[in-house]
């Protein structure tokens, strides 16, 4: 088995949509039917492609968006932690003033989306509890305390017995932990249900393929190619499929885009209703230090409890393991012994989209008319609000706002070598 995670795998390749997505054409015909170029294109249809198609759409660009299936992706996996302060790891500090912006925007973000789409997201004010079960990793936890603490940021350190007060369910063996009462959730699959809902009411196009080749002519890209060889056109191409972005073809070698899938499992259990007639089983997300391993818990309102997540490096891989559910339900029961109990309903695999240094990639390249939203790893669902408004802004004005300017794809081109060095 690979190395164990407290974060978010994203699905391997867009799945079942989520929401009501039209068929290619229902809502609006789209430019490789019409014959004209759009505004943008879209390659890709996660969330992030569609909070980028929304948020263009809402500033009065045309869109299309190409996907064979929009609102798959991610969020068929994911377990939807907003946690910018308990996310924060050692040697990432560069990418906390991004995610504690787009935590920040989320509360408005929800508002907006759901007025937009007519949707409930699941959005959750909850909190967030991170404990350890033995000394090393209290002290590990203890060290990340301290580093949030020099940071800025709003956490407090509780006793094992503390911990146990706010959440009687976990095991008597907790050493202590810490509170994050700003780390908050969403439900990824609603959240992705309404930006797909949102495109179509903003008049986003879909074409339901996938983008084979991006298509360049002079020293500008105009769009993506279909396996059947139709051109999407475009006037701006961006580029937000996942783990899949660095397979497109006909990416010049001037443009990086170093983004490898990271395999995730995830188990989802329920809570039936009797568990919960006293008060919730959880009442806040939980995530621990387990042997130096990360697991986390994820309670939803409906009794939902989302269980993940594992590590892997093995390329396009998404199959379920045995080894890889049982080292997740052996350390989820460490934590809480009275999951054993709860009834298993679904496990999956999936894909982050790694990036070297675990950030993003946004904004434009050295191709014109190329744009990138890729990359998020394990912050996909987080950063979605802040993406889609960098994404936005690069489109209609040609700028990459200051925040984001550290995670554009130029950080991984390769320095000129001058001449004479040896």
């Amino acid at each position: 088995m690979g190395s164990r995670s407290h974060e978010e795998p994203g699905a391997a390749t867009s799945g079942a949509p989520v929401g009501p997505a039209p068929a290619a054409g229902e809502v609006r015909t789209a430019a490789f039917a019409a014959g004209g170029a759009r505004d943008v294109v879209v390659a890709g249809g996660g969330i992030i492609g569609l909070v980028t198609a929304w948020r263009a759409a809402r500033r009065g660009l045309t869109v299309t968006v190409v996907d064979p299936a929009p609102g798959g992706g991610a969020a068929s996996v994911a377990a939807g932690m907003l946690a910018a302060v308990t996310e924060l790891h050692f040697g990432e500090e560069r990418l906390l003033a991004l995610n504690l912006a787009s935590a920040e925007r989320y509360p408005e973000f929800a508002a907006e989306l759901s007025e937009a789409s007519g949707q409930e997201l699941g959005y959750r004010r909850c909190g967030t509890l991170a404990v350890a079960l033995d000394a090393d990793d209290r002290a590990y936890l203890r060290e990340l305390h301290a580093l949030q603490l020099r940071s800025g940021l709003d956490s407090a350190w509780l006793s094992g017995r503390e911990c146990r007060r706010l959440e009687p369910m976990l095991a008597p063996g907790v050493r202590g932990g810490l509170r994050v009462d700003g780390d908050h959730q969403i439900d990824p699959r609603r959240l992705a249900s309404a930006l797909v809902t949102a495109c179509e009411r903003a008049g986003v196009a879909w074409c339901r393929g996938t983008a084979e080749r991006l298509v360049v002519r002079g020293d500008r890209a105009v769009g993506v190619e279909l396996a059947d060889s139709t051109l999407v056109a475009g006037g701006q191409t961006v580029l937000a499929a996942g783990s899949r972005s660095g397979l497109l073809a006909g990416l010049p070698p001037e443009v990086a885009v170093p983004v490898r899938p990271v395999k995730g499992q995830v188990v989802r259990l329920a809570v039936p209703e009797a568990y919960r007639r006293g008060g919730p089983f959880l009442g806040r997300t939980v995530r621990a230090v387990v042997r130096g391993s990360h697991v986390y818990l994820v309670p939803r309102e409906n009794g939902e409890l989302v269980v993940g997540a594992t590590t892997e490096e093995l390329g396009w891989d998404t199959t379920v393991t045995a080894g890889g559910v049982y080292e997740l339900l052996r350390d989820a029961h460490e934590l809480v012994p009275g999951l054993t109990e709860l009834p298993f309903t679904e496990v999956r695999a999936g894909l982050r989209p790694g990036s070297p240094d675990n950030a993003p990639l946004l904004g434009p390249t050295a191709l014109p008319g190329l744009h990138l939203a890729t990359g998020h790893h394990r912050n996909g669902v987080l950063l979605t609000p802040v993406t889609g408004d960098v994404m936005a802004d690069v489109l209609t004005t040609g700028a990459l706002p200051g925040s984001a300017d550290a995670f554009t794809a130029r950080r991984f081109e390769a320095a000129p070598v001058q001449e004479g060095a040896r």
